[in-house]
């Protein structure tokens, strides 16, 4: 591998040094003469550019010959003029105002910018396409810095998860046109109630970091922005097919009806996705829809949209005992006893494989769907002045299934049957879990730009209703029980209301950004849970999270960073309901320090920061459980994240490119008290302390690369590398719970030929883990007494080499 990496730097080197090349300079204003900063200067051909600085300036290094140069900034017409550079290079460009008030300012309140001082990424539609055949869109994401990816059912269709800088989805503020799409109780992401939606996204913005996440939940290791798809002034229908392993496959058609009459704009898609994926009986069934219509003025836009998905997914998510992915028969047996497994689930753990199952039941599914409706409006008030009004209703509807052998009756309202001389109290019971929610509100940002201020004020109001109920729907030996009897029921309301102000001043060579955030959270849920504990939560939470940053742009090419942000999070609804009884838990709260150092050149661009997270009162999994046996989180006082993350973009005019991505991390909690339960004679509580463990789920390095050829006549072929490090199950730092390092390579390569009877037609082959590594990429554990310490770790297989292929056609 170092023989390598030394071969390719030789090699760029060499092309560096031999090429001819000059600097192309000037200045890009707007309206009234006036600079614009941050506008976006680059060589449409290979990529490569700049942005101007404080002044509009910018300079650019170009090969000599011709150069098709691309001006970009938000509320202006785009500019490409052909540039013929033989010699150093002066060309100023002014820039005419967009006759059509733009969506994309709707985002711009949430994001971050060329001169933000955070850390951030962002990915065009096109790096979103290459991917999409099937997968969900975490999976997608898998190249993303510091990202690690998985799915239950191990072939990325279905439940799939997302984490970044070690925080799992529930840390990661995630929103739609700046409208959060977090779960209100949970905190979770739910992207299988989405499916395909990553075919109607323009763009996505990640941040790392606690970022410029101003509505919804705090991000306390990251955020992702999407935007939905924008103008395209061209109509069209597209369809979209792809087929691969595990009978996976992908069907989609879009419309885009372009810009009529100047002013309005159609689009709509209908998916459907379906896999029998890779772990035993967990099918996925997913089917979608996106239609939206707009109008866009000088001085004024609208645009109504919904997408709708619905899910119905076989359930994987008991996770693979350790010992059947080691094979060991002897320790499968002892996991059998251990769990008190019938002969026949015994006998599914010894002939499965590692696609094992736990459950058997067909109809052990998952069944939901969702809705979501946005009313998006843009105003221009003035020459200086912008208003973006959002608002948003989802509608969430669905449940689990579940079959549960030999039940305590009584667990669900039943009556002990008498049958002979016999009261018989335990049952085989199919269950269904039930989850209804409203989740509406609005969003607005107010901004005003003049000169070298920038000054945003936003914030939204959202409002969480939801309804939480079982129903038996079968039980045997039950004589009492009607159909969708109900055995438990609780409702729950969430009050989210959030204010921010930001102020971005130029300086000469300097940016300066200030942000402050009020948010008010107000949480009641009453009821009973599913395992009979009454449920009465009414807490309120004031935050105020501040934020300030400033940035030195050393020249056109390079600029530092450095910013300090401040985030606080409320509990969860599991933190609540779970919780020993007395006992509440406590907020966390996030202090965020980060520095960074970007470089932006003709045949490259880098990014290397440095983070240190701090975590006060942060929720961790301790060992504990509440009285009838689930699992509790903690507050730990102190705990940390610290790291480096770089990432490089080398783009050759002969068109090769690379993109090598790497994180180096430390992750610590500084204290914390492990308890473990020994149920060897009676009920005893072991206390283990521990200090200066790692966080679980969160290795020490992770790294990413995509090495591709873009080839003049159509085909591009790419090799995309992820190399993850071990990874604890738990919070010990216990040898004995690990998911272990892994490093996948995938395959793709595209044919987009130009054919005349076709606006566009593309081939898509992915080949997912070439080298068939057989990995996990996620697992949980647990550990007890019984006259000996036990412990079970649980992983989720991901498929071995597998493939999907696929072919767009749009007319």
């Amino acid at each position: 591998m170092q023989k390598i990496i030394c071969l390719i730097g030789t090699t760029l080197i060499s092309t560096f040094s031999v090429a001819q090349s000059f600097i192309v300079s000037g200045k890009i204003t707007g309206e009234n003469d006036a600079p614009l900063v941050g506008a976006s200067v680059y060589n449409a051909q290979s990529l490569a550019g700049t942005v101007t600085d404080a002044q509009g300036v910018y300079k650019l290094k170009v090969k000599a010959g011709s150069i098709p140069l691309k001006v970009e900034f938000l509320g202006y017409k785009t500019q490409v003029d052909t540039l013929e550079v033989e010699s150093p290079f002066q060309y100023d460009v002014q820039l005419s105002l967009s006759p059509l008030m733009s969506k994309e300012f709707v985002v711009e309140a949430t994001r971050a910018g060329e001169t933000t001082p955070m850390a951030f990424e962002n990915l065009s539609k096109e790096f979103i396409e290459q991917n999409n055949l099937a997968q969900d869109l975490p999976i997608l994401l898998n190249q993303a810095v510091s990202a690690v990816t998985t799915s239950d059912a191990g072939a990325g269709v279905g439940y799939t998860g997302l984490r970044i800088r070690g925080s799992d989805a529930t840390r990661i503020n995630v929103t739609i046109n700046g409208v959060p799409v977090n779960d209100a109780e949970s905190h979770g992401v739910f992207w299988v109630n989405m499916p395909d939606f990553a075919s109607s996204t323009e763009n996505i913005q990640i941040q790392r970091g606690v970022g410029t996440s101003s509505n919804g939940a705090a991000a306390f290791g990251a955020s992702i922005n999407l935007e939905t798809s924008t103008i395209d002034t061209v109509s069209y229908v597209e369809i979209n097919n792809s087929y691969g392993s595990f009978n996976t496959r992908r069907h989609n058609a879009i419309f885009n009806s372009g810009l009529i009459n100047d002013h309005f704009h159609f689009e709509g898609r209908l998916s459907y996705i379906g896999s029998d994926g890779y772990i035993d009986r967990s099918a996925s069934d997913l089917r979608s829809y996106y239609l939206s219509g707009a109008y866009y003025g000088e001085k004024m836009m609208v645009k109504a949209m919904t997408f709708s998905g619905k899910e119905v997914t076989q359930q994987a998510w008991w996770g693979t005992p350790e010992s059947r992915i080691n094979g060991d028969e002897t320790a499968m047996l002892e996991h059998a006893i251990n769990n008190g497994l019938s002969e026949s689930q015994t006998e599914n753990l010894l002939t499965s494989g590692r696609t094992y199952n736990y459950y058997e039941y067909d109809n052990e599914i998952d069944n939901y769907g969702q809705d979501h409706y946005q009313l998006i409006t843009g105003w221009q008030l003035g020459d200086h002045l912008k208003l973006n009004l959002t608002g948003h209703y989802t509608y969430g509807r669905g449940y689990f299934e579940q079959f549960k052998a030999n039940d305590d009756l009584a667990d669900f309202g039943l009556d002990n049957p008498v049958i002979g001389n016999d009261t018989v109290s335990t049952a085989d019971i199919i269950v269904r879990r039930w989850l209804e929610n409203h989740f509406y509100g609005g969003v607005y940002s107010l901004q005003y730009k003049k000169g070298r201020n920038r000054l945003t004020l936003g914030g939204s109001a959202n409002e969480y209703i939801g309804d939480h109920f079982g129903e038996v729907i079968w039980a045997g030996l039950a004589p009492n029980n009607d159909i969708r009897d109900r055995y438990y029921e609780s409702t729950s309301q969430k009050l989210d209301v959030s204010n921010y102000l930001k102020w971005e001043l130029t300086l000469s060579q300097w940016r300066i950004y200030t942000d402050v955030q009020a948010r008010l959270i107000d949480y009641q849920a009453l009821g009973v849970d599913n395992d009979q504990r009454p449920i009465d939560v009414n807490e309120e939470y004031f935050f105020i999270n501040p934020k300030a940053g400033v940035s030195y742009h050393i020249n056109s090419q390079q600029s530092l960073f450095a910013s300090i942000s401040r985030a606080s999070r409320e509990p969860v609804r599991n933190d609540f309901i779970d919780a020993v009884p007395g006992v509440v838990p406590n907020p966390e709260y996030l202090t965020d320090i980060e520095l960074g150092w970007n470089q932006r050149f003709n045949l490259f661009s880098s990014s290397v920061n440095a983070y240190y997270m701090h975590y006060t009162d942060q929720l961790v999994l301790t060992g504990e459980v509440n009285d009838v046996g689930a699992p509790v989180r903690a507050n730990v006082n102190s705990s940390y994240r610290a790291g480096v993350e770089a990432s490089l973009k080398i783009q050759l005019e002969n068109g090769i490119y690379w993109q090598p991505n790497l994180t180096l991390s430390q992750n610590k909690i500084a204290s914390f008290t492990e308890l473990i339960y020994d149920y060897t004679e009676g009920f005893d509580v072991v206390e283990v302390e521990h200090q200066n463990t790692d966080i679980a789920f969160s290795p020490n390095i992770i790294a990413g690369s995509q090495l591709g050829y873009k080839m003049p006549f159509g085909l591009e072929v790419a090799l995309m590398t992820k190399y993850v490090g071990k990874q604890y199950l738990d919070n010990t730092s216990d040898e004995n719970k690990t998911i272990s390092p892994y490093f996948v390579n995938d395959f793709r390569i595209t044919y987009e030929p130009k054919i005349k009877a076709l606006k566009r037609v593309q081939f898509s082959l992915l080949i997912n883990n070439l080298l068939n590594e057989m990995y996990e990429s996620n697992g949980y554990t647990y550990s007890y007494i019984y006259g000996s310490m036990i412990t079970e770790n649980f992983y989720y297989p991901q498929a071995g080499t597998n493939f999907l292929a696929g072919l767009k056609l749009r007319f």
